[in-house]
């Protein structure tokens, strides 16, 4: 089984996908990570140079490549479920989880982060109220589950999601994991 993390830039995904693949005993994988070693460069620096769209297009290709995988955890990037392609592959393909963080919770913890192509802009909180609007349903019809991100420590989130796993029959009840 393939589990895919989906939310907005700075809600956990690559951490709580880490920690999760740590306690599943299964490989890691980061769309952005395994974008930027495809092109040789940082997704800030393709995504300023070649613009969104085409960004996108990799993306897809590298997604519609990771969801095939027959086991694993695979954190996404924040846009990740703007193309309908990526929806239905990760909806498909994954036990999708969705780790919603409230707009003001992402500003506190990104506003030092330069990293970020989407909050390289004046008013970075707008922005981030903007894309949750945006994207939240999108992220909520690909989930299979959805997670309160809040303020708990990733190793909380991760017990809560191997919860949900096992509350849905996906692992053994009391596995241990």
């Amino acid at each position: 089984m393939i589990t895919s993390l989906v939310g907005l830039p700075g809600c956990g995904k690559s951490t709580v996908g880490r920690q999760l693949a740590r306690r599943l005993q299964l490989p890691f994988f980061d769309s952005d990570q395994v974008i930027e070693q495809q092109l040789g460069c940082s997704v800030r620096e393709y995504f300023e140079r070649e613009g969104e769209d085409r960004f996108r297009d990799v993306e897809e290709a590298v997604i519609d490549q990771l969801s095939q995988h027959p086991q694993g955890v695979l954190a996404t990037g924040g846009g990740v479920v703007l193309r309908p392609t990526n929806r239905q592959h990760l909806h498909q393909r994954c036990q999708v989880v969705y780790l919603n963080s409230s707009p003001e919770e992402l500003f506190r913890r990104l506003r030092y982060d330069q990293r970020r192509p989407l909050l390289q802009v004046a008013d970075p909180l707008s922005r981030l109220r903007d894309l949750h609007a945006l994207r939240d349903p999108l992220y909520r019809e690909t989930a299979h589950f959805i997670i309160e991100t809040g303020r708990p420590s990733v190793a909380t989130l991760v017990n809560t999601i191997l919860m949900q796993f096992e509350l849905a029959g996906l692992l053994p009840l009391n596995s241990g994991v």
